[in-house]
C-alpha cells in the first residue's frame, strides 16, 4: 500500500514541478524590451516670453491615441497618424507624455504629410506646455512596440465586458521610461559670431557686408539640420569669400571697396548675434568698418533651391543710392545671364510691435544702415525656414531628375547658380562695370574663377552632418572651429564675438536635457498580478484539500484502478 500510495504521489510532483516552474518563469521581473534614442521639443525663453515643452521626466505606461482613456499615459504617435487635433487630445487628457515616432528615411513619406507636419511645427512651439514631449526615429522594435501598444488602446473600445476584462488580464503594455534628469536653464550659455574681411585698395572706402547666421533651427534641437535654412547662405557665404579672396590678391583687381563678411550666431533666436555685433561697432568702439561708410548689408538666408529670387527690403533704396545699384545690377545679371530666374523686390516695413523680426536685415536697419536679405523664399513665415524637415538628405538622382521629393531640399545646381548670379552682381557693382559700359552678357567667374559645385556639395554635407541648433553649438563646437578655420584661410582680421545673456534680465535662456535614453519595459496591468494571485491561490488550494483527504483520494483512485488490475 505504501508503494502505492508513493507512486500517486510522485505522479502528483510530477505534475505541479513544471506548473511551479512556470508560476516563477511569470513571476520574474519584466527586462527592458527596448532602449532608444528620444529627442525632447524645443524648450527656451526669449524676451521673456517661454516656449515648447516644460519638463524632462517621463515613467508612465504607453498608450496611442486611439485609447478612450489618455489621463497620465506616454501617447505614441507615429507621423503618418499625426494630426494637431489628436496632440491637443492628448495635452487636454492630461497625458503624462507625447512621443511623436519619425521614420528614418524622411522622402519614403508623402509630400503631403510632410508639408502638413512643416505647417504645425510653429503651432506646436507656440503652445507651452508641461508635458514632456519626445520624438524618436522609427525601428523594428519600436515599430512593434507601438503596434501592440495600439492593439492594446483599440481593444479597450469593445462591447463585451468579458472581452475588456479578458484582454486586460492577458494584454502586454510597455512602461516607458527615460534615463536623464529634470530640465534646467543652462548658465553663462555662450552664442558665437564671426568676422573677417578684404581690405580694399586705399583710404576711406565704402563697406560692403555680407551676412549669414549659421544656427539651424526645429520643433526638435537634436533633429534640426538646416540644410537649406541656413546652410544654403552660409555655404554660399564661405564660396564668395573664396571667390573674392583671389581677386583681391592681385593688385589689377584689387577693388576700390572694404569686405566685410560676418556669421551671425543665434540667428533663430531674433538674431541675438547680429544684435550684439551691432552694439560693440556702433556703441562700444571708437572706430570700426560699419562706423564708417556702409554701401550696403547683404543677408544671405535659404537659397539653395527654387527659380525664384526675392530682394527683401524694410525700405525701397533710393535712386542712385549704392542700394539701388545692386537691385539693378541683380536685375540685369538675372536678365542676361540666367532668364529662368524669377526675380522681384519684396517690400516689408520692420514692426517693432512683434516678439521675433522677419529677416536679418531688420537688424541693420533699426540701427540705420541700408540692409537686404536675398532669398528664394517669398515670405519669412515659409515652414522651410524653421523645421526639423529641412534635410540634406536628397540623392543626387532626384536632384537631376527633377522629382518631388519629402520636405524643403537642397538643390545644388541651383545653389551653384544662385552663388553665380550673388558673385557677378557684387563683381559688377565693385568694380562698376555699368558706368564702364560693359553688357550684362560679360561674365566675370569662368574658367579658373568659376563656382566650384564640388566644394559647394562637400560645405553643404559638412554643415548638415549634424545638427546646428544654437543650444548645442558652444564656442568649443567643432562647427564654430571649423568655420573659423575657413575665414582664416580667405579672409584677414578674423575675430570672435561671443554673446551671453543678460543676468538679471535675459533675452534668452536655453535650456539642457534635449537628448536622452528611453527605455521601454514589458509589463503586465495590474489586473493581471490580481487574476496569477487568485489561480496560485486556487492551486495551492486544492493541494492542500488533496493532501488533507489523501485518504478518500486514494481510495478513489484505487477503486477507479483496480477494475484493470483484476482485468490483468
Amino acid at each position: 500500500m505504501f508503494e502505492e500510495a508513493s507512486e500517486v504521489l510522485e505522479n502528483m510532483l510530477k505534475w505541479s514541478l513544471p506548473l511551479s516552474l512556470v508560476l516563477f518563469l511569470v513571476l520574474l521581473r519584466a527586462e527592458a524590451a527596448h532602449e532608444f534614442s528620444v529627442y525632447r521639443m524645443q524648450q527656451y525663453d526669449l524676451q521673456g516670453q517661454t516656449y515648447g515643452s516644460r519638463n524632462a521626466i517621463l515613467n508612465t505606461e504607453a498608450r496611442t491615441v486611439e485609447a478612450e482613456v489618455l489621463s497620465r499615459r506616454c501617447v505614441m504617435m507615429r507621423l503618418a497618424d499625426f494630426s494637431y487635433e489628436k496632440y491637443q487630445k492628448a495635452l487636454q487628457q492630461s497625458a503624462g507624455a507625447v512621443v511623436i515616432i519619425l521614420p528614418q528615411n524622411m522622402s519614403t513619406m508623402p509630400q503631403d504629410i510632410v508639408q502638413q507636419f512643416m505647417e504645425l511645427e510653429p503651432e506646436l512651439l507656440a503652445t507651452e506646455t508641461i508635458v514632456p514631449v519626445y520624438f524618436a526615429l522609427e525601428d523594428e522594435e519600436l515599430l512593434s512596440i507601438y503596434t501592440q501598444t495600439q492593439i492594446s488602446s483599440s481593444s479597450q473600445g469593445s462591447s463585451s465586458a468579458a472581452e475588456v476584462l479578458l484582454h486586460t488580464a492577458t494584454a502586454n503594455g510597455f512602461q516607458m521610461v527615460t534615463s536623464g534628469a529634470q530640465s534646467k536653464a543652462v548658465s553663462d550659455w555662450a552664442i558665437t559670431s564671426l568676422e573677417g574681411r578684404l581690405t580694399g585698395a586705399g583710404e576711406d572706402l565704402p563697406t560692403i557686408v555680407l551676412v549669414a547666421h549659421y544656427d539651424s533651427f526645429g520643433v526638435a534641437p537634436w533633429l534640426s539640420y538646416g540644410a537649406d535654412s541656413n546652410g544654403s547662405g552660409v555655404a554660399i557665404l564661405l564660396e564668395l569669400a573664396r571667390l573674392f579672396s583671389r581677386l583681391y590678391s592681385y593688385k589689377r583687381s584689387h577693388a576700390g571697396y572694404n569686405l566685410l563678411f560676418f556669421l551671425s550666431g543665434g540667428g533663430k533666436f531674433n538674431y541675438q548675434g547680429t544684435k550684439r555685433w551691432l552694439e560693440d561697432n556702433l556703441d562700444h568702439t571708437d572706430s570700426s568698418l560699419l562706423q564708417d561708410n556702409v554701401a550696403f548689408v547683404l543677408c544671405l538666408d535659404t537659397l539653395g533651391n527654387s527659380d525664384n529670387l526675392y530682394l527683401h527690403v524694410s525700405k525701397p533704396p533710393k535712386e542712385g543710392s549704392p542700394q539701388h545699384i545692386l537691385l539693378k545690377e541683380l536685375e540685369t545679371v538675372v536678365a542676361h545671364q540666367h532668364p529662368e530666374l524669377k526675380f522681384s523686390m519684396v517690400h516689408k516695413k520692420i514692426n517693432l510691435a512683434d516678439d521675433t523680426l522677419a529677416w536679418e536685415h531688420e537688424r541693420f536697419g533699426i540701427r540705420r544702415l541700408p540692409a537686404f536679405t536675398l532669398s528664394h523664399l517669398e515670405s519669412h513665415r515659409s515652414p522651410a525656414r524653421h523645421s526639423i524637415m529641412d534635410k540634406r538628405s536628397v540623392s543626387s538622382s532626384l536632384e537631376g531628375a527633377g522629382e518631388a521629393t519629402a520636405g524643403p531640399h537642397v538643390d545644388l545646381t541651383k545653389l551653384s547658380r544662385n552663388t553665380k548670379v550673388i558673385a557677378e552682381t557684387l563683381a559688377r557693382v565693385i568694380y562698376n562695370l555699368t558706368e564702364k559700359g560693359v553688357s550684362g552678357d560679360l561674365e566675370i567667374f569662368t574658367e579658373q574663377m568659376q563656382v566650384q559645385e564640388d566644394q559647394l556639395a562637400s560645405l553643404l554635407d559638412w554643415l548638415t552632418a549634424q545638427p546646428r541648433a544654437a543650444q548645442l553649438l558652444d564656442k568649443d563646437s567643432s562647427i564654430v572651429h571649423t568655420l573659423e578655420y575657413y575665414l582664416n584661410h580667405y579672409l584677414k582680421d578674423v575675430k570672435r564675438h561671443l554673446v551671453r545673456a543678460d543676468k538679471r534680465d535675459p533675452e534668452f535662456v536655453f535650456y539642457d536635457q534635449l537628448k536622452q535614453t528611453m527605455n521601454a519595459y514589458r509589463v503586465k496591468p495590474a489586473i493581471f498580478d490580481l487574476l496569477l494571485a487568485f489561480c496560485i491561490a486556487s492551486y495551492l488550494g486544492v493541494l492542500y484539500l488533496a493532501i488533507q483527504n489523501f485518504g478518500l483520494l486514494y481510495s478513489f483512485l484505487r477503486r477507479v484502478t483496480s477494475p484493470r488490475v483484476k482485468q490483468h
